[in-house]
């Protein structure tokens, strides 16, 4: 996949794109469940029994975006819809063309000209085609796209989820266009010595034997390296980048330089590890004062997308009193860790295996690691990104261990900069909350989930609950709050009221404070976000309502509980 698209010359596709709602795959199996050879994507005109669609008369959609908030009578919908746009672009000698998706949920079959490019699973990684040589002579192209968001069990995510399952195109279509050899990926760090290091992997028939530059004009360096046989070259730079951090998120220009192509970033420098149980960043300690956010949009309805809604959603973090954000369940667009980046927030980046899924299942255990191989390739530059989280809330029997065994290994294998994580369970014996789930052992950090004084546990109990680890590693708490309606006040003891969410957060404030091992902490949720599993009326109304801001961005008497504390904190650490 290539490295940071943002840089390159693009044609980019957002916009209106006609769209057919499709709940049969009418347009793409035959009567007898067989794939159609002359399936809707071949554009054929009107004619009964063949093609019984006019994509001129068909509807639009706003891509990127999802169908559920743009049309009512898609607001449940889970299927088929097919999209379709025309382009102008004629092939040219000496250079390639890809065709690149952020994301669209959840699998995904894309044509060009009629004729099939490739699939893709997965709703929340980038992916391409390259499609040098399907254009058309004359540059009069059309891209056919179907999308199925239909839950399945042995998918990533499973078929249940606390979240809406926003179907559709979800992030930014672009056409990429790059010189025939280009730099293809890179990755570009701060080592644990101090100094810069990485490698670059040019692709094309020039890549091998070819020179590489990597400056950084701003410190005066430069480094000079001669790829492999295999495109690939290593380097390394003697240098004191200026460290980037919460309190000084500073961003270097970096340019890439092949003999053909070149590529400019905007890297931070920074080294994080773990020594017992806390966390170090740059060598030093650090709590982390977190959120946790759902890709929920922060002034509509529907998925968030794009940089604007990146800085509202860190804004609001920001205002919060945090250093640190985990962006749950899912990959988040690739704007927002740029954004993070800009605004000093490190981040928690997690995969969507979520719940129970299919561990006993090679093709979901396959799936797994190529999303997570898609999102450490998307986001292995950006210095905000701290954190590889593999799962979330996963029952501890022994098939899943041996899974998520075999996602810290490619983990490591792909990246071994940063910390691994994932979202645990703790269970109470003799009256004490105990972590000692056995994947803890393979992690970095540990997560852990808890509602004491609202799912579990007496209210006025919750300060004295202690907690104790089987594990001599950092506790990330990532995942704590109560469910409240903004605008209910009644009393502490008023369920969906603020007051009672407000008391939660405070007792347990108070009993995280007694944690010795606690090195940071992700609340449940910065804002109120959709999910089918929250019916109930005048109060949910299929919303989670633990967001510490309302759907309409109203904040709660929570958030001020919280900010309060981080507060506090900033100044005694």
């Amino acid at each position: 996949m290539i490295t940071h698209v943002e840089d390159r010359e693009r044609l980019r596709l957002d916009g209106r794109w006609r769209s057919i709602v499709d709940p049969y795959q009418t347009g793409y199996l035959d009567i007898y469940g067989r794939p159609w050879p002359v399936g809707w994507f071949k554009n054929l005109p009107l004619r009964p029994g063949i093609s019984e669609i006019d994509w001129d008369r068909a509807d639009l959609l706003d891509v990127p975006g999802d169908w559920n908030s743009q049309d009512d009578r898609l607001f449940f919908y889970e299927g088929n819809v097919w999209y379709r746009r025309d382009f102008h672009l004629s092939p040219a000698s000496g250079e390639r063309v890809f065709l690149h998706f952020g994301a669209a949920n959840h699998e995904t079959i894309v044509w060009l000209n009629g004729e099939e490019l490739g699939r893709h699973e997965g709703g929340f990684t980038p992916f391409e085609f390259e499609i040098s040589d399907r254009l058309a002579e004359d540059g009069e192209n059309f891209v056919v796209v179907k999308v199925d968001n239909t839950r399945r069990r042995e998918a990533i995510p499973t078929t249940s989820t606390d979240w809406w399952n926003y179907g559709g195109i979800t992030r930014s279509v672009d056409v990429v266009r790059v010189p025939e050899t280009f730099v293809h990926e890179y990755s570009v760090q701060l080592s644990a010595q101090g100094t810069i290091e990485g490698w670059v992997q040019l692709d094309g028939p020039a890549a091998a034997d070819a020179e590489l530059r990597v400056t950084l004009p701003e410190l005066e360096v430069v480094a000079r390296a001669r790829t492999a046989e295999d495109g690939r070259a290593v380097f390394a730079i003697d240098t004191e980048p200026e460290r980037w951090s919460p309190d000084t998120p500073r961003l270097y220009d970096v340019e890439i330089a092949g003999p053909h192509d070149s590529v400019r970033d905007r890297i931070g420098f920074r080294t994080i590890e773990v020594r017992g149980t806390e966390v170090l960043l740059n060598g030093e300690p650090i709590f982390l004062r977190g959120i946790s956010i759902h890709e929920e949009a922060p002034n509509r309805p529907g998925r968030a997308f794009g940089e604007d809604d990146a800085r509202t959603l860190l804004g609001w973090a920001r205002d919060l009193g945090c250093n640190f954000v985990r962006l749950a369940h899912y990959p988040h667009d690739a704007a927002t860790s740029r954004v993070a980046d800009e605004m000093g927030l490190l981040v928690w980046a997690e995969l969507p295996v979520y719940w129970n899924i299919a561990w006993e299942e090679p093709a979901t255990l396959a799936n797994a690691k190529q999303q997570l191989g898609e999102l450490i390739g998307r986001d292995r530059n950006r210095a905000c990104v701290v954190l590889w989280s593999l799962s979330n809330e996963s029952p501890a029997n022994d098939a899943r261990v041996a899974f998520l065994r075999e996602l810290v290994t490619h983990a490591r294998e792909l990246d071994g900069t940063r910390l691994l994580t994932a979202a645990l369970m703790a269970r109470m014996q003799d009256g004490q909350m105990c972590i000692d789930d056995p994947i803890g052992e393979q992690l970095d950090v540990m997560g852990c989930n808890e509602y004491l004084g609202w799912y579990y546990g007496e209210l006025d109990q919750v300060a004295k609950v202690r907690w104790t680890s089987a594990f001599e590693k950092p506790l990330i708490m990532s995942e704590l709050g109560a469910g409240a309606l903004q605008g209910v006040e009644g009393d502490e003891h008023t369920l969906f009221s603020e007051v009672h969410q407000a008391r939660v957060y405070e007792e347990q404030i108070a009993m995280m404070e007694q944690i010795p091992f606690l090195a940071g902490v992700s609340p449940w949720i910065l804002k109120d976000f959709r999910s089918p599993r929250r019916p109930l009326k005048d109060v949910q109304d299929y919303y989670n309502r633990k967001g510490l801001v309302s759907e309409r961005g109203i904040r709660k008497r929570a958030f001020g509980v919280l900010q309060r504390w981080y507060r506090d904190l900033a100044e005694r650490r």
